[in-house]
């Protein structure tokens, strides 16, 4: 089954329709006070026009730039809007992603891996809780390669489908520390974006959109 989980529209008031608000909000007083500096001028020293045209000027300059904003803040909730949807478009694909966590179904889970030398050392698979379901060693040529494993755990028993994590302590001959890049496949199901982030879900493991390497129908 297929999902796509969304927050609303619009988490919260536009920043522009708040100060619009505000800003209508004041008009009165705005004009409050300018008739009071009218009422109370020195009739001998007058304000100059001027002054008055000024003040009415720079009111309105700053509700331009509200309205200014407001149409910007549409304008990007649609751009947001439209990327949204395009992630729609996931579901169902198969992807690739940088990753160290996979799904074990049907008694396998496999990690795509990349290293720059030949290493040794050892692997540890942990389970959605952390804790170490199998460890043992391992020796990986350079170059690009997978690890399978078929669920089996340190105790002898077959591991429960569902979220997987590995983790490899590797050395070349030299004893010098070697990272790999590992990554991970699998058929989109799900889609959520209630976070800023946009996530990928393949059963129990997500992944940011980001991390995507590769998209197949």
């Amino acid at each position: 089954m297929t999902s796509v989980d969304s927050a609303a529209a619009a988490n919260s008031a536009p920043k522009a329709s708040a100060a619009s608000n505000a800003l209508m909000g004041n008009y009165d007083l705005f004009l409050s006070i300018l008739t009071t500096q009218v009422q109370n001028q020195d009739p001998l020293n007058p304000m100059d026009s001027s002054e008055y045209t000024t003040q009415l000027v720079q009111y309105s300059s700053v509700e331009q730039s509200i309205q200014s904003n407001k149409y910007l803040e549409q304008l990007v909730s649609g751009m947001a809007a439209n990327q949204a949807s395009s992630y729609v478009n996931y579901l169902g694909s198969s992807v690739t992603a940088v990753g160290n966590t996979t799904m074990l179904a049907d008694g396998k889970a496999t990690w795509s891996y990349s290293i720059p030398e030949d290493a040794s050392g050892t692997v540890e698979i942990r389970n959605s809780g952390g804790a170490v379901v199998y460890s043992g060693e391992v020796s990986l040529d350079k170059g690009t390669g997978t690890y399978d494993w078929d669920g089996v755990g340190d105790s002898g028993t077959n591991s429960p489908d569902g979220a997987y994590t590995i983790s490899f302590d590797l050395q070349t001959s030299s004893e010098n520390a070697v990272l790999l890049k590992t990554e991970i496949s699998g058929v989109v199901d799900e889609v959520d974006l209630s976070t800023p982030t946009p996530y990928l879900k393949i059963g129990d493991v997500r992944i940011p959109v980001s991390a995507v390497q590769s998209v197949s129908s």
